[in-house]
């Protein structure tokens, strides 16, 4: 270790060195730091995750038939059919499959109309193919949609993976609310279509019913009676036409109970071949009850059809209507399509309404120029806890960071000596923007920075703090008792404490190397590599130029006094 003790002897000699260390160290955090806003490293919750199972979301327009969506439903297997590693695949028309980790927020558990229909897709193992699950979504996705969707004007076809983090709505989600129900739809649909014109955003769509028209059978009493038949016969014809109900039991020596005996029309003839006013007669028409006196009455001639507005489902959160907007990320983070979402909400809406902030720091107010009307978008799903996330975690590495300061101030009585011992433990994020840099350009998909890089960081506090105390109180001692001058010890210190510094970094990365490759810890792993590299270049050649430059290391000085 004599050549290196020799060298940063060097180094410390020499003002011109000593500078230029300083501002390279400067210029690699500087530029580290800037690959976050640069997008050269890109900052997500968590990284996506390869599962076995995917699901598809069939959304047809309100009102549509049960054949329709079988229709389009149909349409989604055949094409999941060709692909070799779909193992199985489950259809629930009319229905939620049942709930998994996705379908826990994402109301699959309330689906129950004719419109709607889930469908499970079952892969083959992970570790025996060479796609990955959210790779083959975003194959199928445009795919599907282009060939789907277009059977039934309106159709939403959403290719639905499990998160690999916290179950969330949507990875974006926009909470639309205000006093006005029709203010709020019109106004979620201008949002939508800003999102469906930001780039890397997919699967839009508008939860809400939408409006239609339906018919209402309304029995008419007055005519039933003067027809001399019952109100209970009528509603139960047509709901037995229909719907269906039991009518009897059956007695089977097979069975411990009774099995009972249900009717109703054929598909066929139950099914109106038009949706218009005129075939919905024609079909009560045919309809025929028989009378106190055995005379046979038509349906159409005792019942009212009255044509209505159907009722949609009203949304309420914290006592307030609103409607959401949502959309999905399709292999990129949440946070980038979000700003530029928002930058476009409020350049092309800006001649309509004065726009505001609210509480939060991406949440917006809208006042309508002409009515006054008060709209408010408040952004949820994957995005918002990624934002809090990271914010939480800016705001634990602050509080170690304050923390390890305050201890090293009350250990060394010197604020110098604590502030040295901090460069050292925050310059370690240069390597692990760096190793995300690197991993990113080495891995087939996106490496992201995620909350578990973060993580990492912190982590790496206590390591980085630790090699800087290291060679202050080998100095130090140095200094005190054997009289060597303050270069000359930093020199020895840093010489005689690289190996075993260098040991424990080597430590550090074998065994995280080992979570590198995972999809969910790979950021903590790659932080911690990355991390434990620099925070060893740091300690072995930034903090010994700063150990020099401090006045508060001149012991010898202080005795000689």
């Amino acid at each position: 270790m004599k050549k290196y003790e020799k060298f940063i002897y060097s180094i410390l000699e020499k003002k011109s060195l000593k500078t230029l260390v300083i501002l390279f160290t400067l210029v690699a955090l500087a530029g580290s730091v800037a690959m976050i806003p640069t997008k050269i490293v890109l900052a997500k919750m968590l990284p996506g995750k390869s599962a076995n199972t995917f699901s598809v979301y069939v959304d047809l327009p309100t009102g549509s038939s049960i054949e329709q969506t079988k229709k389009v439903s149909q349409c989604v297997v055949d094409i999941l059919k060709k692909e070799s590693e779909v193992t199985d695949i489950e259809t629930f028309l009319g229905m939620g499959a049942p709930l998994d980790y996705a379908g826990l927020v994402k109301w699959s558990a309330f689906k129950n109309s004719e419109n709607l229909a889930e469908i499970v897709v079952n892969l083959t193992d992970k570790h025996e193919r060479e796609e990955r699950s959210y790779n083959m979504v975003h194959r199928l996705r445009p795919v599907i949609q282009q060939e789907c969707e277009k059977i039934v004007k309106g159709t939403s076809i959403k290719l639905i993976e499990q998160p690999a983090g916290p179950p969330t709505l949507a990875s974006i989600v926009a909470e639309i609310y205000g006093e006005d129900l029709t203010s709020v739809r019109k106004f979620a649909q201008k949002i939508a279509d800003i999102f469906r014109k930001t780039e890397g955003l997919v699967d839009v769509d508008i939860m809400e019913e939408e409006i239609y028209k339906k018919i209402n059978l309304v029995p008419n009493i007055d005519k039933i009676q003067k027809s001399g038949l019952a109100v209970e016969q009528v509603q139960k014809i047509m709901y037995l036409a229909f719907e269906g109900m039991g009518v009897g039991v059956k007695n089977s020596g097979d069975y411990p109970s009774q099995i009972e005996l249900f009717l109703r029309l054929s598909d066929e003839t139950r099914r109106f071949n038009k949706k218009s006013l005129e075939d919905i007669k024609n079909k009560l028409a045919s309809f025929e009850l028989m009378n106190q006196m055995g005379m046979m009455v038509p349906l159409i001639e005792v019942v009212d059809i009255v044509e209505v507005d159907s009722e949609p489902m009203i949304m309420h959160k914290n006592l307030k209507r609103y409607v959401n907007v949502i959309a999905e990320t399709d292999l990129v983070s949440q946070v980038y399509p979000l700003l530029d979402a928002r930058s476009k909400i409020m350049n092309e809406l800006a001649k309509d309404y004065i726009i505001e902030t609210t509480d939060y720091l991406f949440n917006l107010r809208f006042i309508d120029k002409k009515t006054g009307e008060v709209i408010d978008l408040k952004w949820d799903g994957e995005m918002k806890v990624t934002l809090d996330t990271f914010r939480d975690l800016g705001l634990a590495f602050i509080a170690a960071l304050v923390l390890i300061y305050l201890l090293m101030v009350i250990y060394y009585k010197s604020y110098t000596l604590s502030s040295i011992v901090m460069a050292g433990s925050f310059l370690s994020i240069i390597g692990v923007i760096i190793g995300h840099w690197v991993a990113d350009l080495v891995t087939v998909d996106t490496f992201f920075l995620t909350a578990t890089s973060l993580i990492g960081f912190i982590a790496l506090m206590g390591i980085s703090s630790r090699n800087s105390l290291l060679l202050i109180d080998f100095a130090k001692a140095l200094m005190e008792n054997k009289g060597i001058d303050k270069r000359r010890a930093i020199a020895i210190a840093t010489a005689t404490r690289a190996k075993p510094i260098m040991l424990t970094a080597i430590a550090i990365i074998l065994g995280s190397a080992l979570l590198a490759s995972d999809p969910i810890f790979g950021g903590l792993g790659v932080a911690l590599i990355g991390g434990t590299v620099a925070a060893v270049a740091v300690s072995l050649i930034f903090i010994p130029v700063l150990m020099d430059n401090a006045k508060a290391m001149d012991f010898t000085k202080k005795e000689g006094k």
